[in-house]
């Protein structure tokens, strides 16, 4: 590989040839081989976004000249455009404020803009990062900048819609299987009587509460740290600078964006994106509780509940033919442990605000977007490989209720609780049904139990 050498406030670099990054880049991603992953793309183009919006308004403010604007505008776009992926190299596990990262995406985009403007890979001239693409801005409020916009764009644009496709399949169902009666179970024991689309319908529901959770959540996500610089006092940047860029990123997503309130509080801490991460905990844990009934009722398929079948797409052992696994539903528990698991450490993370800035910031975006991005796929894989192809064992549903020992509790107004439990108890005993220890030993008459027995399902 060849190198060049480049210099920065500490000494001289070997930089590789061929890359867009500068000195600050290279000792970040020499000082911090963790774990070899980086921020995702879409905090990439938030970042991305923040650096070409400021460059318009500095010019607008009279802060960069045209050509260099223009330059950075443009060089900003093509990391929009993804033409630049492979130059992010920083670790998640870096400077707590982000800082390497924020100069990862200015070396990249000024070496670019130089490019563009001389034709030659240059570091500091004519475009320099800290001076020109970092101008009006500093690490400690465009971090948290970028965390707002990628988190809110993806919950908008990705995240609400496959929640809403899931909670829509689920109604369908729910009333598809309006007709479907069955018994109903608590602590896993026989209850009295519902439908399946009622069961269904609580799921539907379930999903719509998550989805107005997590839009919720927009009030604060939509306050952006941009403009506080250093400490959130805001030292070094233009009075309108902030308010004008901010305007650009609003325009730019279709999200109302607006600058934070109080910038102190927009830099110290990560509240909003505690917050955030708690709404998606809450959907995980939804998933949960409706992947594992799913399991349930489908589980078998003789030896099990059996009241519904799920969609059979593979086989399910090594080595016992003709088995097929609920595998959809386990996947969606497993994407919802890792989005708990990613929970604690947002939590930790928003802990960690030391006076006047927080100092888990890559950690907080990395485990935020994860969360995100992984309740977004995995709810659209549950909606079109499982609920969709769900049918009813109706044979099944039907012959429960009459094996049921849970029917004598409609008998309770006419013979008393303590009666009832007698007869449940006699049924149990012999294997005999509520119906038939009642017209055996002449409890109620036949036409009366006929329709006390009758499922009765509001």
């Amino acid at each position: 590989m060849k190198f060049r050498k480049e210099k920065d406030t500490m000494g001289t670099v070997l930089v590789p040839a061929s890359a867009y990054y500068g000195p600050q880049t290279q000792r970040a991603a020499e000082n911090f081989p963790i774990s070899g992953i980086t921020l995702q793309t879409e905090f990439i183009y938030a970042l991305a976004l923040i650096k070409k919006s400021a460059a318009a308004v500095n010019f607008e403010l009279g802060l960069l000249d045209q050509e260099i604007s223009a330059a950075i505008s443009r060089a900003a776009q093509e990391v929009m455009e993804k033409k630049f992926e492979d130059q992010f190299v920083v670790d998640i596990f870096q400077t707590g404020s982000g800082t390497s990262t924020n100069m990862n995406m200015n070396e990249v985009i000024a070496v670019r803009a130089n490019e563009i403007i001389t034709g030659k890979k240059a570091v500091k001239s004519p475009v320099h990062p800290n001076d020109h693409v970092n101008l009006g801005q500093s690490s400690n409020d465009v971090i948290p900048t970028a965390i707002h916009i990628s988190s809110l764009t993806s919950i908008k644009n990705r995240l609400i819609p496959s929640l809403g496709h899931l909670q829509q399949v689920l109604l369908a169902k729910s009333t598809e299987f309006s007709d479907v009666v069955k018994i109903g179970r608590t602590h896993l024991q026989d209850g009295v009587p519902l439908t399946l689309g009622q069961e269904f319908s609580g799921y539907a529901r379930q999903i719509e509460l998550g989805i107005q959770r997590v839009e919720d959540t927009e009030k604060r996500l939509s306050e952006l740290a941009l403009g506080g610089t250093a400490v959130g006092s805001g030292l070094n940047t233009h009075p309108e600078f902030s308010r004008k860029v901010i305007t650009l990123i609003a325009a730019h997503t279709g999200v109302s964006f607006k600058e934070a309130t109080n910038h102190f509080e927009a830099q110290a801490a990560r509240d909003a994106a505690v917050e955030t991460s708690g709404a998606l905990k809450t959907i995980a844990a939804s998933l949960v509780k409706i992947a594992n009934d799913i399991r349930w009722l489908a589980s078998g398929p003789r030896c099990g509940i059996g009241e519904i079948n799920i969609p059979a797409l593979q086989p399910g052992s090594s080595i016992m033919p003709g088995k097929v696994n609920p595998v959809v539903p386990e996947a969606v528990i497993q994407v919802a442990s890792q989005v708990m698991g990613n929970d604690l450490t947002i939590m930790l993370g928003g802990q960690s605000g030391v006076f006047e800035l927080n100092v888990m910031l890559p950690v907080i975006a990395y485990n935020l977007l994860q969360s995100i991005n992984l309740l977004t796929s995995s709810v659209e894989v549950f909606a079109e490989k499982c609920i969709k192809g769900i049918t009813a064992n109706r044979a099944k549903c039907a012959a429960g209720i009459e094996q049921s020992l849970a029917m004598v509790t409609g008998l309770v107004p006419h013979i008393g609780y303590d009666k009832a439990a007698g007869i449940a108890q006699k049924a149990y005993e012999s294997g005999k049904t509520i119906r038939e220890v009642v017209l055996e030993e002449k409890i109620l008459p036949e036409d009366l139990l006929e329709g006390l027995l009758k499922p009765v399902v509001p």
